[in-house]
């Protein structure tokens, strides 16, 4: 697609490329829809239940690899491209010494901080990476419940684990809807990384990948976010911490479902400022179309 009002190419849907220009910055449009057709470095974490970083630098150096180190997270580095098979291939990847995980999937348990001895709900939680980074983040001491509704991505998540060492978890066959009606007032932290429509993993060299996008798609996925949020709010201790995220750009499945609960508990919950070691973002929207969302909103963080 080009046209005067998008003087850049792009195979992605129409509606998609411009509901994004109403949600980024001028600036940064053009560089986010080139960013769904580069090659992407694979980035990976040292599984620190089971090794050391010194050790798996040294292993994955001495096989040829290329490292380029993350400077805001310790322990996570990336490899170029053609070297992601043959890190997937490794005996490091094979016997959970390291995992295989996007740089932004990262961030969720960064901000959520769970600390060692503490109770953590993790409510949607397959594949596993970010269960796992907060296992280790958590030295394997506390109690971590890990919940997927979908059968095939729960075993998924539980080999994954076992493969990582993460001792302290468990695992919970079972929609997280139903949850926080179930153990209310439970948890310290919770993280509830939603099932969305996925836009950020639109590839535009696939148009499989884009193939299911629409509008009632995006609805259908907020909707189920509500009631999500709804449920880990309510398994919340008083004076705990929620992590709500997606990897959608769409305002319905962020914004709007945070505003949604923000009027559903009033002054019982808040949002609080996010501090990310990194540029490339912007706050949360105010506006979106007909709705106005809490003036609370502008503390939430896109990347």
């Amino acid at each position: 697609m080009q046209s005067a009002a998008y003087p850049f190419a792009t195979p992605l849907p129409l509606l998609f490329v411009k509901r994004l220009q109403a949600i980024l910055p001028t600036a940064s449009l053009e560089d986010s829809l080139q960013s769904f057709s580069c090659s992407r470095p694979t980035s990976f974490r040292v599984n620190t239940l089971k090794t050391t970083e010194p050790a798996v630098v040294t292993a994955l150096r001495a096989e040829g690899f290329s490292l380029r180190r993350i400077e805001w997270r310790s322990g996570t580095y990336c490899v170029p491209p053609d070297q992601r098979r043959a890190l997937t291939e490794s005996r490091l990847f094979g016997e959970g010494l390291i995992y295989v995980q996007d740089l932004s999937s990262m961030l969720a348990p960064m901000v959520l901080a769970p600390k060692p001895g503490e109770r953590v709900l993790d409510l949607a939680a397959a594949p596993g990476g970010k269960t796992l980074q907060m296992a280790a983040m958590m030295e394997n001491r506390g109690e971590l419940s890990a919940v997927e509704s979908v059968r095939g991505r729960f075993f998924r998540l539980k080999a994954n684990l076992k493969r990582g060492g993460a001792t302290m978890v468990s695992t919970y066959l079972k929609d997280g809807r139903s949850v926080g009606a179930k153990v209310p007032d439970r948890f310290d932290r919770v993280l509830l990384d939603a099932p969305c429509a996925s836009e950020a993993r639109f590839d535009a060299n696939d148009p499989e990948s884009w193939s299911h996008w629409n509008l009632k798609k995006v609805q259908e996925s907020a909707r189920k976010q509500r009631r999500l949020l709804d449920s880990a709010i309510r398994s919340l201790r008083p004076g705990g911490t929620l992590v709500y995220c997606t990897c959608s750009f769409s305002p319905e499945e962020n914004e709007q479902a945070v505003d949604s609960q923000l009027r559903r508990y009033g002054d019982a919950v808040a949002v609080t400022p996010i501090e990310l070691p990194l540029s490339n973002v912007q706050p949360g929207l105010l506006q979106w179309g007909r709705h106005s969302y809490n003036e609370q909103l502008r503390h939430a963080v896109r990347v």
